[in-house]
């Protein structure tokens, strides 16, 4: 086979590169080593920063976000037993997010795809990136035990943290800078209308706890566990009851509802540089991971693809390659910039295995100011709804 770009990994960024690129009249083809039915179920991100948002509507794929996603102009902080409530559209000039889950972004760029005629091979196995610091690297893989191959321009590696495409780059070339998390996040979907209308960030004693939502119906919640904790010590019963304690406020009330899926999430930050060699081209995960803390991960993915697709596009335009030799140096100053947020947010809201009573004073007294100072508020704001879209 033959194309312009190959696109390893059907996640929410090599979906979205390769709706982009096909804006642009550039052919693709996209393998992915799950099932269409996995990639279109996976539970993971669900908040959309503003510019995320825009895009999929200005490139035809936000019309089902636009009607199901919840439209959210601020957050509330909680802690002390109080809540506190960061005015997103106040602080941002009439910016906010879009709470509309990444499965549901995965299956709007799936139906468009296929519906345009354009390949997806999905189930595909032992893939192997070769030539890639040639102008003419390849793709080879197995799909339904048959060997086929992928001739091509550019790669775009979009297979995640665990995928092949980072290893595929020689040794000493990548320098990775990363933290693992003493903590880990229990995370339940469960079958109950949201008990609130915005996300709760919630500081307390026994740890983090975060109400979210994926739908009027659907509540999303989570909690700080032990990074070694198993999820068959967590029945349902001590999971409600935790998240009672820590999110107790005054007269309001948390619903409780059938749980209908829950897992716990190591917590890790991860960047490597250069996120390019040859023409093999990171995106998302595979480059960069964030604490989930700030809602970054499928934003920074997002954003990553919307710059290579403006490289690649360029190039087989024109002929001319500086966009695509900038792709790293372009992505990574927004990359830092959410890394930064992120680690603020995670290290201002947890309790650290070795904290003491001056630490947890510290951090109420972050949280105080924080919430109390304009500026403060603003600096969350601007960072929460997406500061990199705005300024860039």
């Amino acid at each position: 086979m033959r194309t312009q770009v190959a696109i390893v990994g059907a996640g929410p960024a090599g979906l979205m590169l390769a709706h982009l690129l096909s804006l642009e009249g550039i052919e693709s083809i996209v393998i992915e080593s799950r099932t269409r039915a996995y990639v279109e179920q996976r539970v993971r991100a669900g908040v959309l920063e503003q510019g995320t948002a825009d895009l999929l509507d200005a490139t035809g794929v936000g019309a089902r976000m636009r009607s199901q996603g919840l439209v959210h102009h601020g957050i509330r902080l909680r802690f002390g037993g109080g809540d506190h409530r960061i005015d997103f559209g106040a602080l941002t000039g009439g910016r906010g997010i879009i709470v509309y889950g990444q499965q549901e972004i995965v299956q709007d760029l799936i139906a468009i795809r296929l519906s345009a005629g354009h390949p997806i091979l999905f189930e595909v196995s032992d893939v192997r990136l070769r030539d890639i610091e040639t102008p003419h690297p390849s793709v080879s893989f197995l799909l339904d035990g048959a060997a086929m191959t992928i001739e091509c321009d550019a790669i775009a590696g979009c297979d995640g943290f665990h995928g092949v495409s980072r290893d595929s780059i020689p040794d000493g070339v990548l320098t990775a800078y990363e933290r693992e998390y003493p903590f880990a996040w229990l995370g339940i979907l469960a079958s109950v209308a949201p008990s609130s209308e915005e996300l709760i960030y919630c500081y307390h004693e026994r740890g983090f706890a975060l109400l979210s939502m994926r739908s009027p119906t659907v509540s999303r919640l989570y909690l700080q566990v032990p990074a070694d904790e198993r999820i068959g010590d967590w029945p349902d019963a001590r999971i409600w009851e935790e998240l009672q304690t820590r999110l107790a406020a005054g007269a309001w009330s948390l619903a409780e509802g059938p749980i209908i899926e829950k897992g716990i999430s190591a917590m890790r930050s991860f960047v490597v540089e250069p996120m390019q060699f040859g023409r093999l081209f990171l995106s998302g995960d595979a480059a960069h991971i964030v604490p989930p803390t700030g809602a970054k991960g499928m934003n920074l993915a997002i954003r990553d693809v919307s710059i290579l697709s403006d490289a690649l596009t360029a190039f087989f335009r024109s002929g001319d390659a500086t966009l695509l030799g900038a792709y790293s140096t372009s992505c990574l100053r927004r990359v830092w910039r959410a890394q930064q947020f992120s680690w603020w947010m995670t290290s201002m809201l947890h309790r650290f295995p070795d904290s003491d009573a001056y630490q947890a004073r510290l951090q109420l007294a972050q949280l105080a100011y924080t919430v109390d100072s304009r500026v403060a508020c603003t600096s969350l704001a601007e960072n929460y709804v997406g500061y990199e879209w705005a300024t860039s």
